[in-house]
């Protein structure tokens, strides 16, 4: 049985390895919810070792360094590998369209790039991922929530890819070869018109234009509000065949209301 070896299964490597288990995959894992604990260095360096595949979905630390790179990286050597990184490498390019060839490490998440650029260095598949939802994270759950905001920021765009089109591409990417994909929808837009969509699909009213300071928006909020940024899957597409199931919020949400 091919084994396949998970750094951190979160949100989407759970629902990644869910599929790969229905196609025959032994999935080991570490994070919450994983098989092995990551501080146990007998037992993950046993399963690397036995590893057909690996893939971290690991941030960088607090000290700004990979953990997993830190601790694992000679056990990786010659393993094909895949790393979750994320579009917030590319920083803000005030709306303008970025794709793999636009320079990284220029916006917040220094740290972020850091480590994209050395799991790209071990020819590591690196799949640039913009703001995520899926069942239970969308902002069909936000607005039921009463905790659903519209900023008023007119030119504010973002990209955006639904949990199960990451997983998709993450499947295909595994016989792609070595490099940085974006997996992003093929529509960004703003967040106050994902929120309106979907105030419409449940029937609910739309919340109150706010500026930052009035939606009392965390900083963590704050500094995802501070980028604004288009981008492009041409290279997913073409190199992978990737072709998202959800090409736009519509479809997405959509899905998910009818899932329930």
């Amino acid at each position: 049985m091919r084994r396949f070896f998970i750094f951190g299964l979160g949100y989407t490597a759970a629902r990644l390895a869910a599929v790969l288990e229905t196609q025959g995959w032994e999935v080991v894992s570490t994070g919450r919810s994983g098989t092995l604990s990551f501080d146990d260095e007998g037992a993950v360096r046993l399963a690397l070792a036995d590893a057909d595949q690996v893939l971290s979905s690991v941030p960088p630390g607090g000290e700004g360094t990979d953990p997993v790179l830190e601790r694992y990286g000679a056990a990786l050597a010659g393993k094909p590998l895949t790393y979750l990184s994320s579009t917030g490498v590319y920083g803000d390019t005030q709306g303008a369209w970025v794709d793999e060839t636009a320079p990284t490490g220029t916006g917040r998440r220094t740290a972020r790039a850091d480590a994209d650029a050395q799991w790209l260095a071990l020819g590591a598949r690196v799949l640039r991922l913009p703001g995520i939802y899926g069942p239970g994270r969308s902002a069909l759950d936000r607005v039921r929530e009463g905790r659903a905001h519209r900023v008023d920021l007119p030119d504010q765009v973002f990209s955006r890819v639904h949990v199960d089109d990451i997983v998709s591409g993450a499947v295909l990417a595994l016989d792609g070869p070595a490099g940085a994909y974006n997996l992003a929808d093929d529509e960004p837009c703003s967040q106050n018109a994902v929120i309106e969509h979907a105030c419409r699909l449940l029937g609910l009213p739309l919340p109150p234009l706010q500026s930052m300071d009035e939606a009392g928006l965390s900083p963590m909020a704050r500094a995802f509000y501070a980028e604004n940024r288009r981008v492009a899957n041409r290279k997913a597409r073409r190199v992978l065949g990737w072709k998202p199931r959800y090409p736009t919020y519509r479809e997405g949400l959509a899905a998910l209301l009818a899932a329930g």
